[in-house]
């Protein structure tokens, strides 16, 4: 019943109209424990009389006619999982103690886990098997994934048989008596250890209080009380536990929780300067565009340098100064960019009436790139030139000749035939090479 739909189970139980006071008990069930304080103890027992009650009410009921009993046992695990869905956020973890564990349990694992061996344990070597151990571990982790008690309580199952199996299989290998307790817990408490999942002692809890006590029999009973029986020695764990001196252990476990400081440190500070970037976007560009502008003004004192004393002005100063100071600047810099008043100008230096210099700015800049990266030539036949300080000074209907829909259908003609060109010249190219082979290999002329 592993892969059984348990919901659609109880949909089907529950669909037929003689269901309905089934539904509205169901209802009245769970706005009852939401509307009351959290207690584990009172709501354990108050969910398990729920469920005992429900499931004698189903086998009771006129719909039991032609259910079988797996499908009265997949209503029931249906039941469960809805209803523990629905109160899960009011029944998990929610007592404070429980909370204070699963911090000091999953601490604890963190430390261990970067130097237990499986030789502290008493692993024996035919019994090791890191693949097999890493695939334990990954079903155990999957344990959060999961609100219902079966789900969880499957992860557990899931891991433990997968151990199981690797304890058989090496036991048949090397012809021995097959694995008992002995062998399989101080596995159990290794993986357990290098999985460290979140929140382990309230998950067992959770299982342990809202799992059917009518299904938490068997083999799944066996295999939960080992893994109790894990953590309760992971919790307890010392130098004695793991066959090492005392000093060694401690020392162990202060270097391990050096490590550890150390990683979370360097955490915090990438999820702060993170956040803090989410949260000031602005901050964000402002320093991107310092670094832009201190390599900008770099790379203009190598290239612009000249004899004077006077020392070359920085990018970032000129952008201090704004476009009208770059016009009174006598500097060679400034001169060169005095044709492009908004390089250093910010969001709020921009007016409603620069959007049209700023829009001829872009599709200049758009001919002459496609023009330079097609080898068109110069860009000046198809876009007459004009500089955006003079273009700051024409009005919409030189921009409207400026860029015409006869100068954009200029560039698509050169484009293609360019393109004609291209496909020309390496038709020629490919012919002249046909003629050298043959040249080469003894036909030519």
């Amino acid at each position: 019943m592993e892969n059984t739909d348990v919901f659609s189970g109880l949909h089907n139980f529950l669909s037929k109209p003689s269901a309905k006071d089934f539904i509205k008990s169901i209802k009245s069930f769970i706005v009852s424990i939401l509307n009351t304080a959290p207690d584990p103890d009172k709501d354990c027992d108050a969910v398990q009389d729920f469920f005992s009650k429900m499931d004698s009410a189903f086998r009771a009921h006129t719909l039991r006619s032609g259910c079988s009993d797996d499908e009265l046992e997949n209503a029931g695990d249906g039941l469960e999982k809805y209803v523990m869905t629905k109160l899960f956020p009011r029944v998990f973890a929610s007592n404070t103690e429980d909370v204070i564990s699963d911090e000091k349990l999953f601490h604890k694992m963190s430390l261990l886990q970067q130097f237990i061996s499986p030789e502290n344990l008493d692993v024996q070597p035919n019994f090791q098997n890191q693949t097999s151990w890493l695939l334990a571990q990954k079903e155990l982790q999957k344990i959060n994934m999961y609100k219902g008690p079966r789900d969880k309580l499957m992860c557990i199952l899931r891991c433990c048989r997968v151990i199981n199996n690797l304890l058989l299989n090496a036991s048949i290998a090397s012809n021995e008596n097959a694995p008992g307790a002995d062998q399989f817990l101080p596995v159990l408490i290794y993986v357990t250890i290098k999985a460290n999942p979140p929140q382990f002692h309230s998950n067992l809890l959770y299982i342990q209080r809202y799992r059917r006590q009518s299904k938490l029999v068997g083999d799944a009973a066996y295999l939960f009380t080992n893994i109790l029986s894990a953590e309760s020695f992971i919790s307890s764990i010392d130098a004695k536990s793991l066959s090492m001196d005392e000093a060694d252990f401690e020392n162990e476990m202060e270097s391990a929780q050096a490590r550890l400081s150390g990683l979370r440190s360097q955490s915090c500070q990438t999820d702060h300067d993170a956040a803090f970037t989410a949260h000031c976007p602005k901050r964000e560009n402002t320093l991107i565009h310092a670094k832009s502008s201190d390599s900008l003004s770099a790379t203009t004192n190598e290239t612009l340098s000249t004899n004077s004393d006077t020392p070359m002005q920085r990018a970032s100063d000129l952008e201090n100064k704004g476009a009208t100071m770059l016009s009174d600047d006598g500097s060679e810099a400034t001169k060169i960019f005095q044709e492009y008043p908004y390089m250093f100008a910010s969001v709020a230096d921009l007016r409603i009436g620069d959007v049209e210099s700023l829009l001829h700015n872009y599709k200049q800049l758009v001919i002459k790139y496609v023009c330079l990266s097609k080898g068109l030539g110069d860009a000046a036949s198809l876009a007459p030139s004009l500089s955006p300080f003079q273009a700051s000074n024409k009005d919409s209907e030189n921009y409207t000749t400026l860029f015409s829909d006869k100068s954009v259908d200029d560039l698509i003609r050169a484009l293609q035939q360019g393109e004609r060109d291209n496909v020309h010249k390496l038709s020629d190219v490919k012919q002249e090479s046909d003629s050298s082979s043959r040249n080469v290999i003894g036909f030519g002329s």
